[in-house]
Formats: C-alpha cells, sequence, structure tokens
C-alpha cells in the first residue's frame, strides 16, 4: 500500500465512525452543532497524529509488557496539550466539549492506531495513517454536526438561516437525534460501497 492509499483509507474505506465504529461516545455526545463536531475532530486528530509518531518512533525502546501503560501516558501528553491550549485560546468551544476533551486519552480509536498501526510500521507511515484517520474522524463529525445543527436549530455553524423565532426538529439536538443521523450516514456509506463494489466488479 503506498503512502496516498494509507492517507486515504481512513476517509471512507477504514472510517473510524461509519466503517470501524470507534470513538462513538464523543461522535453521538459532541456533535449537536457543526462547530462542536470540527473541534472534536481536529483535537482528535492532532493526538492522534502525534501520538502515532512518537509511538513509532520509540517502539523499540518499549518492552512488550508495559507498551500499553506508555503508549497512554504518550497520548495523555498531547491530550493535556490541546486540553490547555483550548481552554486558554477557545474557551466557549473548550467549555462546549467539556469532559470528552480530556477522555480522548482513552479513546479507543487513538489507542488502536498506536497498538494496530504505530508500533509496527515506521515514522513517516504512522503520521500518514493518523492524519487519514483523523480527518475521516473529524469529517464525519463536522457532517453529523452540521446535519443536526440544520434539521434542529436551523443554522448552521451558528449562524440561523430561518427566522429567529422559528424553531427547528429539537429531537436532532437531542440524543435520539445523534443515533438517527448517525445510522443513516452509515448506511448511505454502505450504499456507496457497494455500489462501488459491484462497479469495480463489471469492469
Amino acid at each position: 500500500m503506498n503512502q496516498w492509499q494509507n492517507f486515504t483509507k481512513g476517509i471512507l474505506k477504514e472510517n473510524p465512525v461509519l466503517v470501524l465504529v470507534l470513538g462513538m461516545c464523543p461522535a453521538l455526545a459532541t456533535t449537536s452543532s457543526a462547530i462542536n463536531g470540527l473541534g472534536m475532530g481536529l483535537a482528535s486528530t492532532f493526538v492522534l497524529a502525534l501520538s502515532n509518531v512518537i509511538i513509532s518512533a520509540v517502539k523499540k525502546m518499549v518492552p512488550n509488557i508495559i507498551r500499553i501503560p506508555i503508549f497512554i501516558v504518550i497520548i495523555a501528553t498531547f491530550v493535556t496539550i490541546v486540553d490547555m491550549v483550548m481552554h486558554a485560546f477557545v474557551p466557549d468551544l473548550y467549555n462546549a466539549l467539556g469532559i470528552f476533551i480530556p477522555l480522548i486519552v482513552v479513546n479507543c480509536m487513538v489507542l488502536g492506531r498506536a497498538e494496530a498501526f504505530a508500533s509496527k510500521n515506521d515514522i513517516l507511515s504512522s503520521l500518514i495513517d493518523g492524519l487519514g484517520i483523523g480527518i475521516g474522524f473529524t469529517l464525519t463529525l463536522t457532517v453529523l454536526g452540521s446535519i443536526r445543527e440544520i434539521l434542529g436549530a436551523g443554522s448552521i455553524f451558528g449562524y440561523k438561516f430561518i427566522a429567529p423565532t422559528a424553531d427547528g426538529i429539537l429531537v436532532f439536538i437531542l440524543a435520539p437525534g445523534a443515533f438517527l443521523t448517525l445510522g443513516i450516514l452509515m448506511a448511505l456509506n454502505n450504499l456507496y460501497k457497494n455500489k462501488t463494489s459491484k462497479t469495480t466488479k463489471n469492469s
């Protein structure tokens, strides 16, 4: 697999939310708006990409028996950086995301890529893998948040496009709307994959 394929696989083929079904807690809990989804996705991408780089760099020096605790410490370091930077520069977004920023430490998507890929591959490949998976995660959360915000509040990235006194479909802002919207996105992704697979076979 070349580096371009390694990068793009995380967007559709191995999308962490729509295909691998990883990181579901932040995907469902933080996507009541587009900006929240984008912020959560970018924070996770930063942690994922840099954690992959460091883990790949030190993998030969880490005894196998303690590799998971070491990986978690590395991930926690970058999560702390993200937490402090967001608190200082984007306090509104920081408050909106709340506990889900520090919980990136135990996000199975981040730890899973560290264990499955970064600990077995070179630094460049690990960086590209982290960026690809992170961008796929970010795009999915942003689309999910955008759909929920449009339908639930009649706005996008905080900009209201319906009458200020008008209400959206409240259920999409609430928890059931997250499950419903995510289910629809998964179904559409599966339809796209099946259609692409059939086209490839026919050709």
